[in-house]
């Protein structure tokens, strides 16, 4: 028989990786110790451990969701049926309006990357998994506008969106948002009107 609990996220992992989701993202991977979030989670080292054998299965933990949430917020705009160029720029404003949000302190996956640069690590894999399926996301989208340079354009649209979020959380986010949607609907009118080979061609 199947119990009444069966199949629900725990409480106390659940606790455990929201506080560490907050912290790591706001102070910092390394920054933060397991003690820390053991007491702002309120459990016990040992509780921590049933649930995350170690530190980094808490770390991977956390990228997983931040992934989780990226690819929902993704598949929402891309479900909405819009025509290619019109999905890919409302997949700006989504960026566009993280930018700008409450508490914005750049991209996690970059943020992780740069703290964990051991391309065998498997944080630093993590990171490029997630990097892999956005640009293949873009990629995608480019296609279907036309074929010819889709993965130079969807490259450069990464970039574009990388330098965004490094600078949307050092300078006037609502200036690096309008410089960054000005950039990608720039990058879509050259796309559309030729064979796309690179930066250099805009």
């Amino acid at each position: 028989m199947r119990s009444e609990s069966e199949g629900r996220p725990s409480e106390a992992r659940s606790r455990l990786l929201h506080t560490a989701t907050r912290l790591f993202y706001t102070e910092g991977i390394h920054a933060v110790g397991i003690d820390r979030i053991v007491a702002e989670a309120q459990v016990t080292r040992a509780t921590l451990y049933r649930h995350f054998p170690g530190k980094e299965d808490l770390v991977l933990a956390y990228l997983n969701e931040v992934d989780r949430a990226m690819r929902g917020q993704a598949d929402e705009v891309i479900g909405a049926g819009l025509p290619p160029a019109d999905t890919i720029r409302a997949l700006s404003t989504s960026i566009a309006q993280s930018i700008q949000s409450p508490g914005f302190r750049g991209c996690a996956f970059l943020n992780a990357a740069a703290e964990h640069p051991d391309p065998e690590s498997p944080v630093h894999k993590a990171v490029l998994a997630h990097r892999q399926w956005f640009l293949e996301t873009i990629t995608e989208l480019l296609t279907k506008i036309h074929e010819p340079g889709a993965e130079p354009a969807a490259r450069h649209f990464v970039m574009m969106r990388d330098g965004a979020m490094a600078a949307g959380c050092l300078f006037d986010p609502v200036l690096v948002c309008e410089t960054f949607l000005h950039g990608v609907e720039r990058l879509l009118q050259v796309y559309a009107a030729t064979d796309y080979s690179g930066p250099a061609g805009a």
